[in-house]
């Protein structure tokens, strides 16, 4: 998946890509001053797509940029009837920033926000079979990973070290305890229950988060929306982690600690995986 989209859709306009062209006084380009979405369709239909198109709704209004998202969908469709991918599963990346202005730390006023989005052929397995290897390090980042924003150096170089200590993702300890990884959020399960960091201003709420905890209540799995220490991993009986192109992952090894084996995971994770693998499958899912 790291070949550039067919078409770009940029302020109204659908383009080649090596055509969608953006001022160098774009906000989003000078101070990363934007926010952005992630999301997939599978089997012809939005996965969970009124809970991304919220969330992005939101996150405009968390950094003050006035932008109608609820035309989104129909945009969308036009996006991939022209990049081809009309009901094919594909992935859809989607950005607002606040436009462009001379550049001055301050908002400008009465400044059109700039929209760009693209779509790339993209199939999700049915169940995500990887064994993530992680590495944990110091949150340095701000104080506001609730928002989906487009300036993400922290994030960025947080998943450099984990590729180049030979592991798949990198995880925050902030004062001790595990809050996220650098594009994921991380679950662990102990004696049957499963913890994750509350949804506050230091994690992410992912909408995959968002649907293991509903997935969680229906199968009468407690789930306590509670950090974990980093002095306790090494107690945990599982754990993996959840985005919406890694789903559920297993995770094998945190440091040095060793939870599985290759190819195993535990009974939780594996019941979670063949829930959201259900989920998925289902009609209905649609906006």
């Amino acid at each position: 998946m790291n070949n550039y989209p067919k078409k770009v859709y940029l302020n109204g306009d659908i383009l080649d890509y090596a055509d969608a062209k953006i001022s160098v006084f774009d906000r989003g380009f000078l101070f990363g001053d934007g926010v952005y979405e992630v999301m997939v369709q599978t089997n012809g239909h939005f996965f969970y797509g009124k809970e991304h198109f919220d969330r992005l709704s939101e996150c405009l209004k968390k950094v003050y940029i006035d932008f109608d998202t609820t035309t989104l969908p129909t945009k969308i469709e036009d996006l991939l009837k022209a990049s081809d991918l009309s009901k094919q599963d594909s992935l859809i990346y989607i950005q607002v920033t606040r436009g462009v202005a001379p550049r001055k730390h301050s908002f400008p006023a009465n400044t059109p926000p700039t929209f760009m989005m693209y779509a790339l052929p993209f199939k999700l397995p049915d169940i995500n079979k990887n064994n993530i290897r992680i590495t944990t390090l110091p949150d340095y980042r701000w104080h506001r990973c609730d928002i989906k924003m487009t300036s993400l150096l922290g994030n960025v170089m947080a998943n450099d070290h984990a590729a180049k200590q030979a592991t798949h993702e990198a995880v925050f300890i902030r004062d001790g305890r595990v809050t996220e990884g650098s594009h994921s959020n991380i679950f662990f399960v102990k004696d049957g229950v499963v913890y994750t960091h509350p949804a506050n201003e230091h994690i992410l709420n992912g909408i995959t988060r968002q649907i293991v905890i509903q997935l969680c209540n229906e199968l009468t799995i407690e789930v306590i929306e509670r950090a974990i220490s980093k002095k306790d991993i090494a107690n945990m009986d599982e754990a993996f982690l959840t985005g919406t192109t890694t789903q559920i992952a297993a995770i094998q090894q945190i440091d040095n600690h060793i939870l599985y084996k290759d190819n195993e995971s535990g009974f939780i994770t594996q019941k979670l995986q063949q829930a959201f693998s259900d989920l998925k499958n289902k009609k209905g899912l649609a906006l």
